[in-house]
């Protein structure tokens, strides 16, 4: 996630806060709009995204690197 889709604004540095706020147990609609975040579809962005990547990592090696893979990922 780097930008909205439809407007283009970029929203990818809101969502580390968005996320951590939303996750203490604040309502998304104020932190959205703290944020900054007044048009539809940035909201949507963030309100609708899932992260997948350490899922994705699971397949994105070699099966010859894939202890090699297991160590990096136990390090994060």
């Amino acid at each position: 996630m780097a930008g909205s889709f439809t407007c283009g604004k970029v929203i990818a540095d809101k969502w580390e806060e968005f996320k951590k706020r939303v996750e203490s147990g604040e309502d998304p609609k104020k932190v959205l709009d703290d944020l900054g975040l007044k048009r539809y579809c940035c909201r949507r962005m963030l309100l609708s995204h899932v992260e997948l990547i350490d899922e994705v990592l699971k397949f994105s090696f070699p099966p010859a690197r894939e202890e090699e893979a297991e160590e990096e990922m136990e390090y994060e």
